[in-house]
């Protein structure tokens, strides 16, 4: 049962997968590459870095410094309020917090200067005294094209009765971590594996009738592999952890193939992949 009535919003962005895992939503990241010889210039993508979020609108004309300032005091400010989303952008922009989980990155000291090496890495910099140094290599554009509006993430919001037991089955049963917990006792949470995300929303009645859910197959979420080969080794993997299943392993007429995973709370969790 929830212990409070209130809601809480979590957000987050994800790329697209270079490799194995559950994606809901795909974008790659680019990063200044036209000026090699700029003082102090580095890579802004370190390899293997997590997803991260774009505080940079790569459209606009470049920003003098005093407005990179501001958006230094503005990364500090996020951090100090505990905004989650700004945890992954420090943990792939900076690579001493690279090893680090959301909540510890939030609990740790974070200063200005931290926050300046942030924006000057995201402008190819090594750092902010680099930055400053060849500010003016940096690409101007006078009339940018006006950008379409993109969406850039999305999560699945799933309604649970207990959110702890619902976190314990996602961990437990489909291998996924909790990226953050909220309230005494919880009542919202997030849950991801790879870049599949879903959130924890609790609720003290059903808010789908069970009984039309199980006749029409209503779908909670449904996340996608790669390969064929990926989406049999993940129902080999939920089959060994013990996960229930709405159904198996199948090859739709259009040649996918799916299955269906049932959690506690009756939401049917719905994992894909392309066929042979």
């Amino acid at each position: 049962m929830c212990g409070c009535a209130a809601t809480a919003a979590a957000t987050s962005l994800t790329h697209k997968p270079r490799g194995r895992g559950l994606v809901l939503v795909a974008r790659r990241r680019r990063s200044w590459h036209s000026v090699g010889a700029a003082v102090g210039r580095i890579g802004a993508n370190a390899e293997g870095a997590k997803p991260t979020y774009e505080t940079v609108n790569r459209n606009a004309p470049m920003p003098n410094l005093e407005n990179l300032k501001k958006q230094a005091k503005l990364i500090q400010r996020w951090h100090r309020e505990r905004y989650y989303p700004v945890a992954a952008q420090i943990r792939t922009i900076l690579p001493r917090f690279r090893h680090l989980s959301d909540g510890e990155i939030l609990a740790q000291s974070f200063k200005l200067s931290d926050a300046q090496e942030m924006v000057a890495r995201q402008a190819g910099f090594e750092s902010w005294q680099a930055l400053k140094s060849g500010i003016d290599t940096m690409p101007q554009q006078t009339k940018p094209a006006r950008a379409k509006a993109g969406i850039s993430m999305t999560a699945a919001q799933l309604f649970v009765a207990d959110v702890k037991a619902s976190c314990a089955f996602f961990t437990e049963k489909l291998g996924f971590s909790i990226v953050f917990i909220y309230g005494e006792p919880p009542f919202y949470a997030q849950v991801r594996r790879d870049n599949g995300l879903l959130n924890l929303r609790c609720m003290d009645r059903p808010v789908i009738d069970p009984a039309l859910r199980e006749r029409e197959s209503l779908l909670s979420a449904d996340m996608g592999v790669n390969t064929h080969e990926e989406i049999k080794q993940l129902f080999l993997e939920f089959q060994a952890r013990g996960a229930t299943f709405f159904q198996t392993l199948k090859k739709t007429p259009w040649g996918a193939k799916n299955f269906i995973v049932k959690d506690p709370d009756g939401n049917l969790l719905l994992f894909a992949g392309p066929g042979e």
